[in-house]
This record gives C-alpha cells, structure tokens and sequence, in this order.
C-alpha cells in the first residue's frame, strides 16, 4: 500500500529526476542526517494516522450513540 502511494506520487518523475533529487538530498542533508530525518518523519507520519483513527473511531462512537438514543417510530406504528 506505502509502495503504490509512493508511484502515484512520483508518478509525474523519470528515473534520472528522481536520482537527481535523491543526490541533491544528499549533498544537502550529509549521509549521517538521513537516517534521523527518515526517522522523524514516519514518526509524523505515525501521528497521524493515529489521530485520524481516532478521529474516526470518536465519530462512529457519537453516530451509534444518536442512533440508540432516538426513539424507534417504526416499532410503535406497528403496534398502533
């Protein structure tokens, strides 16, 4: 899934463009930053994908809870 994420992004680049920014990445971070930059940012990415899980989650959560909370007409007129 991060595989096909990553082609559609770069799906606009050549090979030679995409070797060429990986090699001015390098001259400007150094080899030894890196490492420490693709740490921090699947940490970020991490982050956020936690947030919007529970995003998500407080959402569903509030939407059963409305349901369950409404009075059900259906029942009652059947009744009548």
């Amino acid at each position: 899934m991060v595989a096909a994420n990553i082609l559609l992004f770069l799906g606009g680049l050549g090979g030679t463009e995409i070797v060429l920014i990986v090699l001015a990445i390098l001259l400007f971070f150094g080899a030894k930053r890196i490492p420490e930059l693709a740490k921090g940012l699947g940490r970020g990415i991490r982050e956020f994908k936690d947030a919007s899980k529970d995003i998500k989650q407080d959402i569903e959560v509030s939407l059963t809870e409305r349901e369950e909370s409404q009075p059900v007409e259906t029942e009652t007129r059947l009744r009548a």
